[in-house]
């Protein structure tokens, strides 16, 4: 079995599922992305990882290395196994020094372990075959100019910026969307937490 190793692309909040996350996943040597939609934990735990932030209180992943750490088990790899009817299967390969053994995790929390053990991210071809999405040259021209727009009216939207407490709530879905797309986590918390507020 060939694993294909992975990165994380980007963490943006899902279009079709309210309150979900899109994780995207990049294939390191090659142009397939692996999109995978999670929870808004299982996002909150992977941005403050990616982000490096403290929390003053430790997360369920945070636990969860600290119990293995305990017991002597390290991480080796996260393995995005399989796909069936549109649920993704992945796997925490583990070792105690002697012998390696794997758990069965969803691909949101082995993700949100791995990047806490700084292991490498891998899937399998099959995997990558039915669900990648290719990427034209000719997209990643046209996600470039999309990018350069959305900068320059995030530029020109920031140099007037007023309050989130009296912000429009479609304005600060758009500077939700805008923040999660540049990967500013603390802002795009802010924003949530605004928003959470008025509903």
């Amino acid at each position: 079995m060939k694993k294909i190793q992975l990165e994380i692309l980007g963490l943006s909040s899902s279009q079709s599922q309210t309150g979900s996350f899109a994780l995207v996943l990049g294939e390191r040597d090659g142009n397939r992305r692996l999109p995978i939609i999670i929870g808004m934990f299982e996002a909150q735990s992977i941005a403050i990882q990616i982000e490096k932030i403290n929390p003053n209180r430790p997360l369920t992943h945070d636990l969860f290395k600290t119990f293995a750490e305990q017991m002597s088990v390290n991480i080796t790899e996260i393995l995005i196994s399989d796909l069936k009817e549109g649920v993704f299967y992945s796997k925490i390969m583990c070792t105690d020094g002697e012998k390696e053994f794997e758990l069965d995790a969803r691909p949101s929390d082995a993700i949100a372990i791995g990047l806490r053990f700084g292991v490498p991210i891998y899937t399998v071809e099959s995997v990558l075959s039915e669900a990648g999405i290719i990427l034209s040259d000719l997209e990643e021209e046209e996600d470039e100019n999309e990018e350069m727009a959305v900068k320059s009216t995030t530029s020109a939207s920031s140099s007037t910026k007023e309050p989130l407490n009296q912000t429009s709530v479609e304005d600060l879905n758009k500077m939700l969307n805008e923040a999660l797309e540049k990967e500013d986590y603390e802002r795009a918390a802010k924003i949530r937490d605004e928003l959470n507020k008025r509903n």
